[in-house]
């Protein structure tokens, strides 16, 4: 995660992180991560690795949590590690940051796909395009299946 230290808010960067969530822990579960997510408002750092060894995630400025629309700010990125860090930044194009209900966690959007998205079970996931980000596929695939799962908050 040190690389991408430097991408983060500069009132960020000098903070200490905890892992709040991970799949190993606690279980493959979206219900859990939202309650694991820490305090509202908090900063979370999302990070999956596929069952193809791709590493790739969310860095959203308010905690990850169950919405009945998009929430966040332009603050909100999506990046991958394939094979060196990359990282898709707000193209002001929509305010499609982050959706989470209790079938799926959705960054990123517009045109009906999605920058990453999750399922309910944190099993399978997706990444496509989108105009939020203008990002590349984060994974291999356009569709991947989850090895573990972290989301990282502020201690």
């Amino acid at each position: 995660l040190p690389q991408l230290g430097l991408h983060l808010p500069p009132r960020l960067t000098q903070q200490p992180w905890l892992l709040r969530y991970c799949t190993g822990r606690d279980g493959f579960s979206l219900r859990t991560l939202y309650r694991c997510g820490g305090p509202p408002g908090s900063p979370a750092l999302l990070l999956v690795r596929d069952t193809e060894a791709q590493a790739f995630g969310a860095f959203s400025a308010s905690t990850i949590r169950c919405s009945n629309g998009f929430y966040g700010t332009g603050e909100t990125f999506l990046f991958s590690f394939s094979p060196e860090l990359k990282v898709f930044r707000w193209t002001g194009r929509n305010n499609f940051f982050v959706k989470g209900d209790v079938d799926m966690l959705m960054v990123g959007g517009g045109s009906g796909r999605f920058g990453l998205w999750l399922d309910e079970a944190l099993h399978h996931g997706g990444s496509h395009p989108c105009e939020t980000f203008d990002n590349e596929t984060l994974s291999s695939r356009e569709e991947f299946c989850v090895q573990d799962l972290e989301v990282w908050g502020l201690a």
